[in-house]
């Protein structure tokens, strides 16, 4: 009886895990949407940059997540009412666990470039730290109206 219950849960955290994928904020990752649409390109230089931490945010799932695996997990102990109440503190320690696993998941680490356009003006763009800029460095900010890319 225990087997199917597990399988269940199992499959429902991995499904539910699934669901975290975080997107990226590279100037070098483009969506199929993206891809083939014209965007406007302005020159500049970079005046400064500073790390950053780009936060994702939590779902929630995490805690579901957790809490259904030691939930499970503590059934597994014991039985009659000692079970139930692994059971509870399980789903209360795994549902903590849970939601530190995906906070941590959920930080990247992210560069804020402020670049100083050919005609004066100044932009600030936060995106994912997976390239090296430097103050003086000549750049292209790419825009397709929503979205802009600081890019070399």
């Amino acid at each position: 009886m225990k087997a199917p219950i597990i399988t269940v849960a199992l499959v429902a955290t991995l499904a539910t895990l699934a669901g975290c994928a975080v997107q990226p904020n590279s100037a070098n990752v483009y969506n199929a949407r993206q891809a083939q649409n014209e965007q406007s390109v302005r020159m500049g230089t970079v005046e400064s940059v500073r790390e950053v931490t780009i936060d994702k945010g939590e779902s929630g799932t995490g805690v579901l997540a957790g809490a259904a695996l030691g939930g499970v997990a503590g059934s597994a102990v014991g039985g009659g009412k000692g079970a139930i109440a692994a059971s509870i503190l399980g789903a209360v320690a795994g549902g903590i666990a849970g939601q530190s696993i995906e906070a941590n998941a959920a930080n990247k680490r992210g560069l804020e470039i402020t670049v100083r356009l050919d005609n004066g003006d100044l932009r600030a763009i936060v995106q994912d730290a997976d390239e090296l800029f430097r103050p003086g460095e000549r750049v292209r900010l790419l825009s397709d109206g929503r979205k802009t890319r600081v890019t070399h």
